[in-house]
């Protein structure tokens, strides 16, 4: 069972619908909502598949919960995102990352590891002999 988790919405549709739409008001606010969660939705899947890319790519070994066909999984993560990682209004947008329950980072936090070369430190791994990451630990 891998520790670590990525939490974002595999259905889309069905997460824009549970998370943006739940009161859409009049229909100016909700054409308003709908070409914000367009912008929105498609960063969200863009920094989806950046992270699962990385992880795949660099064969590290992780859980996906969909957290808009379940939501058991979308309370979890509201629930473990910690006070002051959240916005001020509203929930926690996913990408969220988690190692078991200790919650690591959002997509800037996952960006930023990447960048600087500490994304096993950032994920709470070992680095794997021969990565960059080890060699620049033997080196110094």
């Amino acid at each position: 069972d891998p520790s670590c988790k990525v939490l974002f919405p595999l259905s889309f549709l069905q997460f824009a619908e549970s998370y943006f739409f739940k009161n859409p008001g009049d229909k100016n606010l909700y054409f308003s909502r709908f070409f914000w969660y367009v912008d929105h939705l498609q960063q969200i899947k863009k920094q989806q598949q950046d992270v699962l890319g990385f992880l795949e790519a660099n064969k590290i070994e992780f859980e996906e919960k969909d957290i808009a066909a379940n939501e058991e999984n979308r309370k979890w993560m509201r629930e473990n995102v910690p006070e002051e990682c959240r916005p001020a209004t509203g929930n926690p947008l996913p990408p969220r990352i988690f190692n078991g329950s200790r919650y690591l980072g959002d997509y800037e936090a996952f960006f930023q590891a990447r960048e600087n070369n500490t994304m096993y430190a950032f994920l709470g791994l070992t680095a794997p002999p021969g990565s960059k990451v080890c060699i620049a630990l033997i080196s110094s």
